[in-house]
């Protein structure tokens, strides 16, 4: 039996509630540092308070400390980590090497998606490294996955739904020496959602002012099966920067989906936590934030189109036919000058849509419901609850009670009883659950017909049983820890340049004694140099986005010469495309 888990993502604890109330198996979450999103980091209080509600659902929680760590801030590090195994936290995902010769508790490690991880030698050294689950680059096809998780033991966690970076996680320096922020330090500028011009070597124009490396979002939603047959544990959704909404939404989509694959295999799968979420709403990925979607190189082909090269921003739902519009609706549509225009809705008049101010639909354009009034309202209220089955069994002179987690306890009645006027149902006060996480399954009554308690004392005891319940639940609660390093375990390449992001005394130490020599640091932590390195490794081709692949007999001949440009700004990468590779790198200075 495999445990199958969905990772959902939180900017807060509130979000991260309601992502468990959804149906998440387990959450990940920002710390107050080094969480490779400057803007969620949470503290210690919450993110302890979220531990115990999460928990009660065996549901895990886990802290992103997955950017970067300078010399200088190890003992800050030290010291957050620590605390974070003190609350209860069940995983860090980890991107710097140096954590693992950090002075900190035997915390379970995971290797973020920022290790770049793609090759499975690499893959086969982070788990004799000690790390005990493993995010996959977004880039791997089914194939490749099968393979890495028919050579690891450790659960594999890969992407399911969400924004997509251009760049192999982990080797995108574009925003660095663009603008100084770091994407390995949680400061990406998202150079990857600018508008660009493409040149070619004579500066001739082969696309105007479009948005060249901004990808369309990742949707493997019709492929749940198909990742689950090749090994897959952990489906993870991206977003530690959405919105309650769009985290409710996803969440509740994929429960649904991921819940009728282990149906269909009781045999193989297992859920991973505990509780049946009951939803209010349909859940529907249009509904929520997407640039429109891909399931990009998932299913080993590559796709028509990956990128959205008109607009970064949400594409929303297909409308088609406007009278499913709701006032105060916002559509939006590419004008006839190709831009993405927005509007918002205030009726229907005559078989066409009146907007907030006037507008003109190309004939035959696509309309997107971008904001949906309505659905806005009810995602704003309660939409979802959570809750634990409970078996009840009341004897004569006690109270037992057993819960889906395993956990079962007695209570004995040391109460008045009194002869019965009337039949007695003692599950009317004992199955009253509702301010609880529990509901009742079944009820077994075994008390004499004949007896009477009163309700007061029955509600002292359901009390006693829920309060019992909990602490129980806290004792047995099982905890993952930091697996044994293999001290003698290579790593697989010998020689490491700045583009392996080595930034600190520890990472060095743990490269060596691993038999690799640091010829040199991250780039974050030298000084500005005017010399051209590459800032992305990319399997995103644009030459094969705009239909100009070499590869491809059908694609359009073309004059232009290289090297291409991307020009945006002040901002100039050159392009170099590797045909055998199927790939491309983007050059800055």
């Amino acid at each position: 039996m495999r445990k199958i888990e969905l990772l959902a993502p939180a900017a807060n604890k509130n979000i991260a509630i309601e992502a468990i109330l959804h149906g998440a198996d387990a959450v990940y979450i920002g710390p107050p540092s080094h969480g490779a999103r400057k803007n969620a980091g949470n503290s210690i209080e919450d993110i302890s308070e979220l531990v115990r509600f999460a928990h009660k659902f065996d549901v895990k929680v886990y802290v992103t400390v997955n950017t970067l760590v300078y010399d200088n801030e190890i003992k800050d590090v030290e010291r957050m980590i620590r605390h974070l195994y003190e609350i209860g936290v069940d995983a860090l995902i980890i991107q710097d090497m140096g954590i693992l010769r950090m002075d900190i508790p035997p915390i379970a490690l995971h290797a973020s998606t920022q290790c770049d991880n793609r090759e499975i030698s690499k893959i086969r050294f982070l788990e004799k490294a000690g790390f005990s689950q493993i995010v996959l680059a977004r880039e791997l096809g089914l194939s490749q996955i099968k393979e890495i998780c028919g050579e690891v033991t450790v659960p594999v966690e890969c992407f399911v739904h969400g924004a997509l970076c251009v760049s192999y996680s982990g080797r995108c320096r574009a925003s660095q020496v663009s603008t100084g922020r770091s994407a390995n330090r949680g400061e990406c500028s998202q150079m990857c959602r600018f508008k660009y011009t493409l040149l070619d070597a004579d500066d001739r124009i082969i696309e105007k002012d479009k948005y060249l490396l901004s990808l369309r979002d990742f949707n493997a939603s019709d492929m749940i099966g198909e990742m689950l047959d090749a090994g897959v544990s952990s489906f993870k959704i991206e977003g530690r920067l959405k919105d309650v909404s769009y985290v409710r939404n996803i969440t509740a989509y994929y429960r649904q989906l991921i819940d009728r694959q282990i149906e269909l295999h009781l045999d193989k799968y297992e859920r991973s936590s505990k509780g049946e979420s009951i939803i209010d709403f349909t859940p529907d990925p249009y509904k929520s934030f997407n640039r429109g979607f891909t399931t990009y190189f998932l299913d080993n082909k590559i796709v028509e189109s990956m990128a959205s090269l008109k607009t970064p921003k949400s594409m929303g739902e297909p409308v088609e036919d406007i009278a499913m519009l709701n006032n105060g609706d916002g559509i939006s549509f590419f004008n006839s000058k190709g831009e993405y225009e927005g509007v918002l809705v205030n009726g229907l008049k005559n078989g066409r849509i009146v907007g907030s101010r006037p507008f003109r639909l190309p004939e035959g354009t696509m309309i997107h419901r971008t904001f949906d009034r309505n659905w806005q309202s009810m995602m704003e209220k309660p939409t979802a609850v959570r809750k634990l089955w409970m078996d009840i069994t009341i004897e004569d002179n006690s109270v037992t009670a057993e819960d889906e987690r395993g956990n079962k306890v007695t209570v004995l009645m040391d109460v008045e009883k009194f002869e019965a006027k009337n039949p007695f149902k003692p599950e009317n006060i004992l199955g009253k659950l509702g301010n609880t996480v529990y509901r009742l399954r079944n009820f077994h009554n075994h008390l004499d017909p004949r007896v009477f308690i009163p309700a007061s004392q029955l509600t002292k005891i359901k009390n006693r049983i829920v309060e019992q319940l909990d602490f129980s639940n806290d004792a047995r609660y099982k905890f993952d820890y930091r697996h044994t390093e293999d001290k003698e375990a290579e790593y697989p390449v010998r020689m490491l340049s700045d583009e392996y992001n080595v930034s600190n005394d520890l990472s060095e130490q743990f490269y060596k004694e691993h038999g690799s020599y640091v010829s040199a640091r991250a780039i974050e932590t030298k000084g500005k140099r005017n010399i051209e390195i590459p800032v992305m490794h990319t399997r995103y081709c644009i030459r094969r986005e705009l239909g100009m692949c070499r590869k491809d007999r059908n694609s359009k001949k073309d004059s232009f010469r290289e090297p291409f440009y991307l020009v945006s700004g002040k901002n100039r990468f050159r392009l170099a495309f590797n045909c055998d590779d199927c790939g491309m790198t983007v050059f800055g200075r």
